[in-house]
This record gives structure tokens, sequence and C-alpha cells, in this order.
């Protein structure tokens, strides 16, 4: 596949997840984004056009830009700088993290504002049992200081909670990076619902918690009787099904 080829490909896939963002409610209006690395040496990346909704954007309208945030071609669309403090920051000290996807919702933001942070209380959350950081919020993400805090908390880790701040997945593609996500919004909406009931809360053994985890990411030395390899691109087939459905100018 040619340079040209891969790069609209790449643009229909991000601009999808932008919608699917929107479609699960995982928006903050104009605000967070979700960036995408794209092949070669320039360094280059998509991200959204600064004040379109998520649900608005087309894969011609994601603009191209450097590890600055800098417009490296003509685009009718601003973008906002400061706001890929945080992406650059990860595309530059994590190769493999060729999609970032940063949120604030409701269930996110409890969660990352709560001392004891995620919690293994539901099956979603234990994918990301001892592999989410934790970085402590220093005020609007604006200075260029932060960034390896940020990077250091990241760490290895799939996932980031940006305490008193939101949510931050990464992943080899905008479909992981997505699929990461929804899993754990859905496991921080678990959380903060089970709490609201005000009963103690069953936490299952670590040697449980760490076995699920390594069930469920493919990591680690767990085996089990049957295995699935499948679901995830299953589920995606299955959400772009969704995205045609709701939405097929996308790929505009």
């Amino acid at each position: 596949m040619d340079a040209a080829a891969e790069e609209l490909r790449l643009r229909r896939e991000l601009a999808a997840v932008y919608r699917l963002v929107a479609h699960f409610r995982m928006t903050d209006l104009i605000f967070t984004h979700i960036s995408q690395r794209l092949p070669g040496p320039d360094h280059h990346f998509l991200i959204n056009p600064y004040g379109l909704l998520f649900e608005e954007i087309t894969a011609s309208d994601l603009v191209k830009i450097d590890l600055d945030g800098n417009p490296v071609e003509p685009s009718p669309h601003p973008v906002n700088p400061a706001g890929f403090v945080i992406h650059s920051a990860i595309h530059e000290a994590r190769p493999d993290a060729h999609c970032v996807l940063h949120t604030h919702t409701k269930a996110g933001c409890a969660v990352a504002a709560q001392q004891g942070g995620l919690l293994p209380v539901n099956q979603m959350s234990m994918e990301f049992h001892n592999r989410v950081g934790y970085h402590d919020y220093e005020g609007v993400a604006l200075n260029l200081d932060e960034q390896q805090r940020l990077v250091t908390d990241l760490g290895s880790h799939p996932a980031l909670i940006l305490r008193n701040h939101g949510l931050l997945t990464v992943g080899d593609s905008a479909k992981q990076a997505f699929l990461r996500m929804y899993y754990l919004e859905k496991a921080c909406e678990i959380q903060v619902t089970a709490q609201a009931g005000g009963a103690p809360l069953v936490i299952p053994s670590e040697r449980v918690c760490e076995y699920t985890a390594q069930q469920l990411t493919g990591e680690g030395e767990a085996t089990s009787d049957f295995e699935d390899h499948d679901a995830y691109d299953l589920a995606w087939a299955a959400l772009l099904r969704l995205v045609e459905r709701i939405a097929p100018d996308y790929k505009n």
C-alpha cells in the first residue's frame, strides 16, 4: 500500500473512532483529542480540527500536524497546539503508541478523583489490573515541563488515569485505543455505580485479578481451556457496521 492510500485508510479509521466516541457519549464538546501517528520518518500525526464536534468530523477534516502540534499542510481548520501537549509527549516516548485517546467523561473523572483509583470490582476493570498508570494533577496541561512526568507515569501501560482530570489510552491502532477506552470507561461506570449502592465491595484476590488480566490481555503465562483470539477484531468489525449505519459520511 502506498503512502497516500495508507494515510487515507488511517484517516477513515480515526474518523470512525471520533464518531464512535461521540456515539457512546464520551465527548467534551470540542475539547479532548484523539491523535494518530502517520507512517514515515517525519513524525506527522492526524488530529481533530479545533472547533468541530466529534460527531461532525470526517476523514478529510483531520489535520496533519508535526510533533509540536503545527499544521504541516494547508487546512481550512485551526488546531489547538496546547491540546497536543499530552499527546506529543506520549507519541515521542512510546513508539508503540500509534494512537492516543483522551477523554473527560463523568465516570472517568469520578474515578480519577478517587484516592484508590480504578478498583478490580468487575471483570472489565481487571483488563487494567496492574496495567494502568496514574498522573497527579498539575493544572491545565499547557506546560511542556509536565511532559516528562506524564511519560514516566504512563510507563509501558496501555492506559493512564490523570487524577482530577480524565482517562487516556494508547494503542498500536485507533481501533485498539478505542476498544481499550470503551472498556476502561465501562469499568469506571461500573465502579461508580457499585459504590453508589453503599454496600461493601467484593474485591477478588490479587491472584485472581492478575490471572484474569493475563487472560484478557494475552500477557503473562495464564492458560485457559478455551481461547478467543478473534474477539477484538470481531468487535471492531461490528463497530464499523454501526458507524456505517449512523454516520456514513465519516469516510468523506
